[in-house]
């Protein structure tokens, strides 16, 4: 069991450790205040960590809770099986975080909390907490994030739910504040988030120096978001296409790249695609020069070529 009494939605990651392998699971929500199950099997394991970041719908950058061992993790549900003696992660999609060991003291069943630097009192004021830290990325003057109740706080709280969530309860209220606050935040990098009802496959293109790459496929399910590239763009020019998992093209473009049906990453020009045994596909450019990062929005309904932008 992990709760989290922090004022932020958390994504929780779990790993088992045999002494040659590690399975890691991921990823598990918890809101602020509550307590989810990541593992409801017995805890019959030598060891287990974890580790937690804040969801991408809260502004400024990502916060981590975890340690010094690395494993590989993905966006989206996954289950993933590794060496144990540290990460080297495929171009899959997958990427090293730091686990922190839990010691649960050889019993079956263990809780965890996760708290911030300075700690909130209870659980009840983290998710009085969570709720402010949520109204401020939805564009609401909020004061301190703290679990004390304040009038700003109950007024702004009155008038989101006035206009969309009126029959909410605290667990409906939590998923509203969250995914219209993702629709606002834009974090570092480049981001694709699926605002429809079926999972889509996301591949990247760069150009730069005179060279050309290409890799993927990122999953992203619905009402998710995966980071694409996580440094701040400056001057990249970036490509993206988006598909189905039947193949039907729902954001892509005239830049052609090499692709795969399976994971990959390619280096090399596109004029010799077929002759190394890969396909091609159009890529839309994305260019968020000047900015740090861009979020591009997918939809379920398929768009023509190049039709989508980042917002």
């Amino acid at each position: 069991m992990l709760c989290n009494r922090t004022s932020y939605v958390l994504y929780a990651a779990t790993a088992t450790l045999d002494p040659h392998a590690a399975e890691v699971r991921g990823w598990t929500r918890i809101v602020p205040g509550d307590c989810a199950v990541a593992r409801p099997e017995g805890l019959t394991k030598s060891t287990y960590l974890v580790h937690a970041r804040s969801s991408i719908a809260h502004a400024g950058p990502a916060r981590a809770w975890g340690g010094k061992w690395l494993l590989c993790v993905r966006e989206g549900d996954f289950t993933l099986k590794q060496p144990s003696s540290g990460a080297t992660c495929l171009g899959d999609g997958s990427f090293p975080v730091g686990f922190a060991a839990i010691d649960n003291k050889g019993r079956p069943s263990w809780s965890m909390t996760l708290d911030e630097p300075e700690p909130l009192a209870t659980m009840q004021a983290a998710q009085l907490a969570g709720v402010k830290r949520l109204l401020k990325d939805n564009g609401y003057k909020i004061g301190s994030i703290n679990g004390e109740p304040d009038t700003a706080t109950g007024a702004s709280l009155a008038d989101f739910r006035k206009k969309f969530a009126p029959q909410a309860d605290n667990a409906q209220l939590f998923d509203i504040l969250e995914e219209r606050a993702r629709q606002h935040v834009t974090p570092s990098g480049l981001t694709a988030c699926n605002d429809g009802a079926v999972p889509l496959l996301v591949a990247l293109g760069q150009i730069g120096h005179g060279k050309r790459s290409s890799r993927g496929w990122w999953t992203v399910v619905p009402r998710a978001c995966a980071r694409l590239q996580t440094v701040p763009l400056a001057n990249d020019v970036l490509y993206v296409l988006a598909q189905t998992r039947d193949g039907v093209t729902v954001m892509g473009g005239s830049e052609t790249f090499c692709i795969t049906t399976a994971v990959f990453e390619i280096q090399g020009a596109r004029d010799r695609c077929a002759a190394r045994g890969y396909g091609e596909a159009g890529f839309l450019r994305v260019d968020a020069r000047g900015s740090v990062g861009a979020v591009l929005h997918l939809g379920a309904a398929i768009k023509p070529p190049g039709r989508a932008a980042a917002r």
